[in-house]
């Protein structure tokens, strides 16, 4: 039998299947889906299995050394979206199955076979080597000719492979404690003054003779040299086991039921429901404000589902994924529910995956990458906040989780729920134009009203004297909040302290010697990072240039505003929370719960708190500077701060009490963040269409971006301008080229950066054009140009 292998060598020469003999002690074993070990040159790589065959075109064929699993990794509707995922975002395939198993899938491995039956039930071959080694090291398995067998225990649930991962630390072990013979007869045989050891012969034989170590001295008051003692009589059999490592365990869910929908609700949850019923694939936009219950609708569709017998992935951003996500699913659902997102630890991960893969769990809440959970039977998909441009990949593969949902739910004939607040405009156009069908919910949860929100002109504040970062109309109100006992959010899209120093004599700011960008000061180090490439240097004391000391700090960032609330409020309590602040694991968590607890007044953050928040006691939220995305070279740049000033406005007054927003800006007049003012979608929509329509961009228009960087600034330009030529020649008439152009961030990592962008409505030649270019020019060396094409770019920079 031979096997078709992709090898793990991400290059254009390899970007193909190569044949392999399989020996035959694994002729039974290697399935399509599995990753194999194979040699490859002089080296030994992983690869995956894409089909198994009886013939070959090539006569001189080597062997595969071993396999790495023993039951697929990739099932097969994997394996084509894999297939498809290369054609649409232009990678290679290899980079598409990798994206597909968790990062610790990608480390090496100890594998073991763990008996979940009683030895003496298993054939004899495997009795005597379970007896003399368990779990069974994948070594012995090979040497011993044992695969065939324990591949048939696996697939009956007798036995079971598990991989442990070498990396130090990922293996959690778990002391157990058995009861080696019967407890009476063990009582009998101890002597009268052996209190503690009785103690914890009758707790075991209380828990069905099977404990951990820690339950076990917790119950019986034992140390642990008291159950080496019974251990050493041969009264205890003693083992050490892997467990799942659960994030969750030291959390209690309550469990939840179902909530009474509003008419709103109803009415935009009968479609969906009818879908799912009928086992047909559609795509629903759920266009719902802040506040109007658009959770519900999901965690009832997902129970429908559920009561079918399929499975449900849930997507939410990386940052809306908070406890109290979590706390919603996991009240509702219990045990059926995984969790994937960044802040879990590599083995967290993992273990989250295998309870996927091996069907423990039905429902999969996650970031991005949770999109390719391996699942069997998918009864709906939904991406809650699908706006976020965090759905987008930015290095490759470069796949938008939306497409990806969309055609998996086409495989499994099940629908898609977009939700937003301020959908994107290229899904709102959809839904107009009728690809996606719309849904609405117009009003909030208990028909509360919306905030009232304010627009503050900070050039006023300036011309009447107030240098403060704080409106005075906003100091008033936290004020006011701070004597009622209520809490205020305070939001700024900026972390660090200042977003650049300057010399105030000569004009010089202090520039990232790796990249084109000025360095961002952080206090807490008194350092300047270059939040591009991870460059830091100490603050100079004189300014390199002209050596004046006249260096200043312009600008605002998260921990500047602190030091600010400080000196103006000192009786106030405030969490900071932004990237700096929540690189620990579980901080993220610890300062949400404790503003939950009313442990502090003021929560102040970046993009992290603008979603997913829900506190009864917020009832203002203050947003510093309206304008830091408003003016970014980015065609987005209105669509994104419509979007983020709506979500962040939608943190206040969710409950009882009415809601305030402050906006301070320095452009009150933008129609952006006017219409966020009052909330009014569909009026930004019809205003923000017009602009794209004359500017000719998305949704009107599809992009793709070609990105080169070189050390050398004019070689990259020459290809540049080369590649724009070879476009402009193969392309229709309608397509429009721009560039050759240095990129908005014009180097990067001492690399000078060059771009080229296509506007196009129907090429049907464009892409195998761009594959032809990518084959031409990503030729490895060391004097090559890196070439980057991404095909719906969301990223401009």
């Amino acid at each position: 039998m031979i096997a078709s292998v992709i090898v793990d060598v991400p290059a254009k020469q390899t970007d193909r299947t190569f044949d392999y003999l399989i020996p035959e002690h694994l002729e039974s074993v290697v399935q399509k889906g599995m990753r194999v070990v194979v040699p490859f040159g002089p080296r030994k790589i992983q690869g995956f299995v894409l089909d198994v065959k009886e013939s070959s075109s090539f006569d001189q064929l080597k062997k595969i050394e071993e396999a790495v699993d023993i039951v697929p990794v990739l099932n097969d509707e994997l394996l084509s979206l894999s297939d498809w995922m290369t054609k649409e975002t232009m990678c290679y395939r290899i980079s598409a199955l990798q994206v597909m198993l968790p990062a610790a899938m990608k480390a090496k491995y100890d594998k073991v076979f763990v008996p979940l039956t009683d030895l003496n039930s298993l054939p004899a071959a495997l009795q005597s080597h379970f007896q003399r080694e368990n779990p069974l090291s994948w070594k012995t398995a090979l040497t011993n000719g044992l695969l065939k067998d324990l591949q048939k225990l696996v697939s009956d649930g007798r036995s079971e492979l598990k991989y442990l991962v070498k990396r130090k630390g990922t293996i959690k072990k778990e002391r157990i404690f058995k009861l080696a013979q019967d407890s009476e007869a063990i009582i009998a045989a101890l002597s009268k003054n052996a209190e503690r050891q009785r103690k914890v012969i009758e707790s075991l034989h209380a828990e069905g003779g099977t404990m951990t170590s820690a339950a076990l001295q917790e119950s019986s008051g034992a140390t642990a040299a008291t159950l080496k003692a019974l251990v050493d009589k041969g009264y205890l059999l003693e083992e050490h086991v892997e467990a799942y490592r659960d994030p969750f365990e030291h959390r209690e869910f309550e469990r939840t039921g179902h909530f009474q929908l509003t008419d709103d609700q109803k009415q935009a949850i009968e479609p969906i429901l009818e879908t799912v019923n009928s086992y047909r694939q559609r795509t629903f936009l759920l266009h719902g404000v802040t506040g109007s219950g658009k959770t519900e609708i999901y965690l009832q569709t997902i129970d429908q589902v559920l009561k079918q017998g399929r499975q449900a992935i849930m997507l939410v951003p990386e940052i809306s994924l908070t406890p109290q996500m979590v706390q919603r699913f996991k009240g509702r659902f219990g045990d059926q529910v995984a969790v994937m997102h960044s802040g879990l630890s590599q083995g967290e991960k993992y273990d989250e995956w295998r309870k996927i893969h091996r069907g423990e769990v039905n429902v999969v809440v996650g970031a991005r990458s949770a999109i390719f959970a391996p699942f069997e039977k998918i009864g709906v998909i939904i991406i809650d906040e699908e706006h976020e441009t965090s759905y987008k990949q930015e290095d490759a593969p470069r796949y938008h989780a939306r497409d990806v949902a969309i055609e998996r739910s086409k495989r499994h004939d099940c629908p898609v729920i977009l939700g937003s607040a301020t959908p994107s405009l290229e899904s709102f156009a959809r839904a107009q134009k009728g690809n996606y069908e719309l849904l609405k919910l117009q009003y909030r949860m208990n028909q509360q009203e919306m905030p009232d929100v304010q627009v503050v002109d900070m050039r006023e504040e300036l011309r009447e004297g107030n240098r403060s970062m704080f409106s005075r109309e906003l100091l008033a109100k936290i004020e006011e909040r701070l004597e009622k006992k209520e809490q205020v959010v305070l939001f700024l899209n900026r972390r660090g302290h200042s977003s650049f120093i300057m010399c105030r004599d000569c004009g010089t700011v202090m520039q990232c010697p790796h990249c084109e960008v000025s360095l961002t000061y952080h206090r807490f180090k008194e350092s300047m990072k270059c939040h591009y490439c991870g460059h830091e240097e100490h603050v100079p004391e004189i300014c390199p240039e002209c050596t004046s000391e006249h260096i200043r700090y312009f600008g605002t960032g998260t921990q500047k505003v602190e030091e600010e609330l400080v000196k103006l409020l000192p009786q106030a309590r405030t969490i900071r929370m932004d990237v700096d602040t929540t690189s620990r694991k579980g901080s993220h968590e610890k300062l949400l719960d404790a503003f939950g607890r009313g442990e502090a007044d003021i929560l102040l953050g970046t993009q992290m708190i603008a979603k997913g928040l829900d506190f009864p006691n917020i009832t203002l939220v203050g947003v510093l500077s309206a304008d830091t995305m408003l003016h970014l070279p980015d065609f987005r740049a209105s669509e994104k701060t419509f979007q983020l000033l709506t979500q962040v406005s939608g943190r206040a007054g969710r409950h009882e009490k009415p809601g305030e927003v402050v906006i301070q800006t320095y452009t009150p007049e933008h129609f952006s963040i006017e219409l966020a003012k009052s909330q009014n979608f569909e009026w930004f929509y019809q205003k923000e269409m017009v602009m794209r329509k004359m500017a000719q961009y998305p949704p009107f228009y599809y992009l793709s971006l070609i990105t080169l960087s070189h050390e050398n600034v004019n070689k990259v330009a020459a290809v540049c301008s080369e590649i724009a030529g070879i476009l402009e020649r193969n392309l229709s008439v309608q397509a429009i080229v721009l560039g050759p152009v240095a990129s908005p961030i014009a180097r990067i990592q001492n690399k000078y950066r060059y771009q080229c962008i296509v506007k196009y409505k129907n090429e049907p030649e464009l892409k195998p054009l761009l594959k032809k270019i990518m084959d031409q020019y990503a030729t490895p060396g060391k004097d090559a140009v890196t070439i980057q094409i991404d095909v719906q770019p969301y990223m401009m920079m």
